[in-house]
């Protein structure tokens, strides 16, 4: 039987679960055309090259990145994400707990970022077209499984 080569954010689940709540932002939350995306921090590797010529690679350990989740200005889970930002930024004990999950259940893709954090409000606007509002979140840890 031939892979299925077919994508659709439709397949696409997300949720965010931490203090003061649980939020999905996969397919149906409103999500604008540029949907989700994940970012790592930084290189696996660092490859230094000696005078002579020789080198070597420094695997990093780091597992640090960036995931952003753009959503139309009209959706309902900006009031969703805004309430629980809001919680979280009453303490240092309630910063940085998420977790994010996002699956891909017809190409099986799997990411689940760990301690993860509100990064800053989003940019907000009023104009011609309304847009998209941007949410970002830092996490410690991202583990990444792609394809089935």
């Amino acid at each position: 039987m031939a892979a299925n080569k077919t994508y659709s954010f439709i397949d696409v689940s997300a949720t965010l679960v931490g203090p003061g709540g649980f939020v999905q932002l996969g397919a149906g939350a409103g999500n604008s055309e540029e949907g989700i995306e994940v970012e790592t921090s930084e290189d696996i590797n660092t490859m230094t090259i000696g005078a002579d010529g020789s080198g070597m690679h420094s695997l990093s350990a780091n597992k640090s990145g960036r995931i952003t989740i753009r959503l139309l200005k009209t959706s309902p889970t900006n009031a969703k994400l805004m309430a629980l930002a809001n919680v979280q930024r009453t303490s240092g004990a309630t910063h940085g707990q998420n977790t994010l999950t996002i699956r891909d259940i017809n190409v099986g893709d799997v990411v689940v970022a760990q301690q993860a954090a509100f990064k800053k409000i989003p940019n907000n606007s009023w104009a011609k077209n309304a847009g998209m509002l941007e949410w970002t979140f830092d996490a410690v840890s991202i583990d990444q499984k792609l394809g089935t």
